[in-house]
């Protein structure tokens, strides 16, 4: 079921197997047998990476329908290009650690200015 499921996306998205499994950080011949269902169960950690470079989320991969909402596949597609941009600048999985505790305050920002505006609307 998974394997029909990243087969049919690579193919729409014009990857080859190879690309997918570069782009994924796994092997190749893994990525085939989860395609070909040779790996039944394969662990979250290579879905999502998958997920990933596929611009889809987890859910899609999982779901016996694919429905695809274009809108999020453009968002996720976004995020890959960012992704890819900066392996390309260079920059190692290991640095983006460095910005965890930045996100991590943007994330909780972020959430202080929802509670903000859910405040604002419940007092009007």
């Amino acid at each position: 079921m998974i394997g029909k499921n990243i087969y049919e996306i690579r193919k729409r998205r014009g990857l080859s197997l190879t690309e997918l499994a570069d782009r994924a950080g796994i092997a190749k011949s893994n990525l085939s047998n989860i395609e070909r269902n040779l790996n039944q169960n394969p662990s979250i950690n290579v879905i999502e990476k998958i997920a990933v470079v596929l611009g889809v989320d987890l859910k899609t991969l999982l779901k016996v329908e694919r429905n695809i909402e274009p809108k999020r596949t453009q968002l996720d597609e976004e995020w890959v290009d960012f992704v890819n941009e900066l392996k390309e600048l260079g920059v190692q999985k290991e640095q983006m650690q460095e910005y965890k505790t930045l996100l991590e305050f943007i994330k909780w920002q972020n959430e202080q200015d929802v509670n903000k505006e859910s405040g604002k609307r419940s007092t009007n």
